[in-house]
Formats: C-alpha cells, structure tokens, sequence
C-alpha cells in the first residue's frame, strides 16, 4: 500500500495517494464514496490499481466529504465545480502539471468537466460505467426516476453499516461473504450514513449533457453490456456527445470495474492512453474450486448467542482444515460461515466435501458444498475468475449434507466408482447459459 499525503485545497486537506512510476500521470477519480487505504485491502481492487500503477504513475484521491479527506458538513458538501478545484491541488501536490484522468461511475462527470474547463492540464479523458445525466427524463432514458432514487436513500439510511447495493454494484460477487465484508468495511469507512444518503442526493442532480461537446481531449468510454447500476444506453450517449471519443462496449454484469473481466478494461485503457497492451503474465491454473457453506447460520447464531457461535466455527474451522489437508486440498479463505478451498483433481475435491459434510454432523450444524473445475486466475493469495463463480453459484444451490457439482466434475471422474444424481439444468446469476448440476450419490464417496 502507497503512503498517504494531503494536498490543501481552500481550508480542507484532500488525503491521496501516488502509486507506479510510469511515463505518464494518471488521475483516478472514484465514484459515490471512496477510502485509499481500505481499498487495498481486498486483493481485486488492489490487483486494479496495481495493473494501472504498471504503465502509469497513478494519483488516487478521497474527494472531500469521503474517506480520509477532510469530512465536511452534509449541508456543505461540495459542488462539481468545487471537486475540480479538489483534482488540480491533488495534481499540483503531486507535482503533476499535465495528467489523463479517469473517471469512474459517478467520478465521470467530474473528471468531463474537468477536462472541457481545463484542457491545458488534462492529456486524455478516460470514463468507465458512467453517465451524463443521473435521473430519467423523457430525452434521457437511461436513469432511474426520482420515485426509485428516494428508495435507494432510503435503503442506504436503513443498511448502512452492512454491503449497501451490492447485488447491484457487484452481482457475481453478491454471494461471496468475505467481499461482501470488505464492501461493507469500505463504505463505512468511506462516508458517514448521513454523508452517503447526501451525496447520493448530490449526484443523483447532475447533468453535464450540455458540457460534453465542450470536451476536446481524447476521449475513451467504457462500458459494460448488462451493468444494472448504469444502463448501457447511457454510456453510449457520453460517447456520441463528445466530438471524436471512442466508445468500447464490454461483455459484464457488475459495475464496479475490479470485479468481473477486469482485465478486458484495464487492456482498453492501457491500450488508449500507451498506444500498446502490455497485460503482465497472470498466473491461471486449471483447479476444482470448492465452497462451503453452513446450513441456516443466521437463525442459529442468532439463537445460541455470540459466544456459542464463536466456538462453534472455530470447531467448524478445524474439522474443515483436517479435511482438506486429508485430501491435499488448498484453503483459499474462510468466508465467516463457510470455506473456500482448492484442489487439483476433482475426485479428491468430491471426497474431501463429503468429509467435511460428515465431519460437522457431530457439532450439531449442516453443510452445503459446490464444486466446479475450470481455470483460475491466482491473484496474490486469492483467486478470481468465471470458474470461482460457478462453484459459488453451485453451492448456493446445495441441499443441507449435499454435494452438488458441475457437469464438469462430473464428466471428469467418468470411470471411477462415484455415482451421481441429476438435479437438472439451472440458470446461474452472472454466468452465461443453463448449467446442469448433480448430487454425489454419499454411498460411493467414502
């Protein structure tokens, strides 16, 4: 993680960071609310910065009222304009007279304006899942209306402290427990309840429509095919209102750019602003992905109370941990009431899962297990990739004591003795076509 400055802009300190040494400036310009040292804490948007860090010195920034900048009161939070005056001091404390900015989500109107005011500093413009008019109008149809706006407030004044908005922002990932921890952790950290539900208001007035033919900078727009924060139509006309701006449209369901394909964006951008793509080597392995998860945890931990609950996954932890290491399995990470674990062949995976079903009967709680083998992306100590999906999505699917796999697996272990039962054809959230899933047939895993 990069150490952490402040640049002075007016009477409030902005906290940024500069990360990489590359050839050219890059200014990172976040959406709704931010954190710049939380937000290397999770090994996605880490792995991000990092992949922009290595062709560009990358300047990431909390605007004012966010993170660790200077919290402001919710009356007084700052216009467009005054957030511009926020980017130059950043830039300026830098020490970067000349920079390409990228703008993402709601930092996309922000980083247009910036550019079509103050060309002289800016050497391209990059927006991704973006927009130029928040709310629904009948020449803009592409937002939501003010009706569904009040009801995003609403829920962000009665959930905030948990995962806000997740299964919008990040849908392939909506399942996963541990991201879902570190989003929550992030937008608490990231703006009080009253700030978020004020800034939302603030972002929910932008129009810019009528600044964007003003943008003479090349420009790049991304955007996702099936974002459902950010329709897509929206992204197409920030494109066309900008006089020679080049508009990518990619395949992807989540808004957030560091989860999904994020290297399809990353290889967009670098290939914009470097004119070349230099993607770094990723480690991928072919590997059975195993999630885990215990039957009814909210009702029981809420029904033995803290201490109990404690204890009983510790007990949980272990049993799990002898199971895998029986059958020379890797764990990833524990995702608070389950386990996420690799293998390199898939029979193994099918009988450490079924140990593990066995093995927690005697604590007095049920599992469910997923499998799926395909090819990962190893990133740092996690893994990412279509394939750790499925598996989630598999098991999410699981009976209490079942172990469901993909067809995959099973067409993988043709010819040893383990039976199974079809459990038909399923659509699974965020993964292309109709999957068809089986139960291990318990007599012939042992």
């Amino acid at each position: 993680m990069a150490n952490t400055r402040y640049a002075t802009s007016g009477d409030v300190s902005i906290a940024y960071q500069v990360v990489g040494e590359g050839p050219l400036d890059l200014v990172v310009v976040p959406g709704w609310v931010s954190h710049v040292e939380v937000a290397w804490q999770h090994p996605l948007l880490a792995r991000f910065l990092q992949r922009l860090a290595s062709f560009a010195r990358v300047i990431v920034f909390d605007k004012r009222g966010t993170g660790l900048s200077d919290r402001v009161p919710v009356e007084q939070l700052p216009t467009l304009e005054q957030r511009m005056d926020d980017v130059r001091a950043v830039m300026d404390a830098a020490g970067s007279q000349h920079a390409a900015l990228f703008g993402i989500s709601e930092g996309g109107p922000l980083c247009a304006l910036f550019a079509a005011s103050h060309p002289e500093r800016t050497t391209a413009l990059v927006v991704y899942g973006s927009y130029a008019r928040r709310l629904r109008t009948s020449d803009y149809p592409w937002g939501p209306d003010a009706e569904e706006r009040e009801q995003f407030f609403a829920a962000i004044t009665d959930g905030w402290g948990g995962p806000v908005d997740l299964a919008t922002l990040a849908p392939s990932l909506a399942g996963d427990s541990g991201f879902a921890d570190w989003w929550a952790t992030y937008l608490r950290m990231g703006a009080s309840p009253g700030a978020a539900v004020a800034l939302a208001r603030m972002n929910s007035a932008v129009d810019i429509r009528a600044v964007l033919p003003a943008i003479t900078v090349p420009t790049l727009v991304v955007h996702r095919r099936d974002d459902i924060d950010m329709q897509v139509g929206g992204g197409k006309f920030f494109a066309e209102q900008i006089p020679g701006a080049r508009y990518v449209e990619l395949e992807g369901i989540d808004h957030l750019p560091w989860v999904g394909d994020q290297d399809a964006i990353l290889d967009e951008v670098e290939g914009f602003l470097t004119g070349a793509r230099t993607r770094p080597a990723s480690d991928r392995v072919l590997a059975t992905v195993l999630f885990t998860d215990i039957v009814d945890s909210t009702a029981t931990a809420a029904r033995i109370g803290d201490a109990r609950w404690r204890t009983l996954i510790e007990a949980h932890d272990a049993a799990v941990r002898r199971c895998l290491a029986t059958y020379d399995g890797r764990l990833i990470k524990n995702t608070g009431d389950g386990v996420l674990a690799t293998f390199d062949g898939p029979g193994r995976a099918i009988r450490s899962a079924m140990a593990i079903t066995r093995a927690v009967l005697p604590l007095g709680i049920e599992v469910r297990a997923g499998l799926h083998c395909g090819e990962c992306e190893l990133i740092a100590d996690d893994i990412g990739g279509i394939s750790v999906n499925i598996a989630a999505r598999v098991a999410a699917l699981a009976a209490a004591n079942e172990v469901l796999v993909s067809r995959t697996v099973r067409d993988l272990v043709a010819g040893s003795r383990l039976q199974f039962e079809s459990r038909g054809e399923h659509e699974l959230k965020g993964v292309p076509e109709r999957w068809e899933l089986f139960a291990v047939d318990t007599e012939t895993a042992t």
